[in-house]
C-alpha cells in the first residue's frame, strides 16, 4: 500500500511541475512518466487519463481552498452588511493557506488554474464548477449582496471580466513577477500580486 501511495504521489508531483511549466496541453504522459520514472500503466491505474490526472494534480490544493473560501464568505454572510472589497478579502486567507499545503503552494496554484483556463480545459472547469458548487453559489450570494443593485445581467457580465482578469493574471503571474522586479525592484510573491488585484477587481463589480 505505502509504495502505490508513494508512485502515486511521485506522479502526481512530477505532473504538477510540468503542468505549471509548459502548461497542461504541452505536457504529454510520455513525459511525466519518464520524469517521474514510472511507466504508463502506473499511471493508468492510478488515474486512467490524462483529464483525471490534471483534475487530481489541482484537487489537491481545491480540496482544501474550497472549504475554507466557503467558510470565510459564510463568516462574511452573518454580518448585515459589508462591502464588495470584503468579499474578495475574504479570499485571500484561503489563497496563503496554500502555502501550508505544499511549498509555495499560493503561487502554483494560481498558475495552475491560470493555465488551466488559458489551456481550454474545459474539463477541468466543469469540474470544479460542479464538485465545488456550494462555495461558487455562496461567492455569488456575497457579490450580490454587497451590492444588491446589481441585475443579473450585469452581474453576470461583471463576474465574467473578473474571472477573465483573475485568469490573466494567474496565468502570466511569474512574468508579471519578473518584469516587477526588473522594471521597479519589487520583489513580488502571490501575496504582493493578491493586494493588487483585490482593490481592482473590487471596484469593477462595484462600480455604478
Amino acid at each position: 500500500m505505502a509504495s502505490k501511495l508513494s508512485t502515486k504521489n511521485k506522479i502526481l508531483d512530477v505532473a504538477e511541475a510540468l503542468f505549471a511549466e509548459q502548461g497542461f496541453n504541452d505536457t504529454s504522459l510520455r513525459a511525466i512518466t519518464s520524469k517521474a520514472n514510472v511507466n504508463l500503466a502506473s499511471v493508468n491505474y492510478h488515474f486512467g487519463d490524462k483529464k483525471t490526472l490534471v483534475r487530481a494534480v489541482l484537487n489537491r490544493y481545491l480540496e482544501a481552498f474550497m472549504p475554507a473560501v466557503e467558510q470565510a464568505l459564510y463568516e462574511l454572510n452573518e454580518r448585515d452588511r459589508y462591502s464588495m472589497k470584503d468579499v474578495f478579502e475574504a479570499m485571500k486567507g484561503p489563497l496563503l493557506a496554500l502555502n501550508e499545503v505544499r511549498t509555495n503552494g499560493a503561487s502554483r496554484f494560481m498558475l495552475l488554474v491560470g493555465r488551466g483556463y488559458t489551456d481550454v480545459q474545459g474539463h477541468l472547469r466543469w469540474f470544479i464548477t460542479t464538485r465545488y458548487s456550494e462555495a461558487l453559489a455562496m461567492f455569488t450570494q456575497s457579490v450580490t449582496k454587497a451590492n444588491p443593485n446589481l441585475d443579473p445581467v450585469t452581474l453576470f457580465w461583471r463576474l465574467h471580466f473578473t474571472l477573465g482578469t483573475c485568469v490573466f493574471t494567474m496565468a502570466s503571474s511569474q512574468a508579471l513577477s519578473e518584469i516587477a522586479l526588473s522594471a521597479f525592484e519589487q520583489q513580488t510573491d502571490a501575496e504582493v500580486i493578491i493586494d493588487q488585484i483585490i482593490p481592482y477587481l473590487a471596484a469593477g463589480v462595484a462600480a455604478e
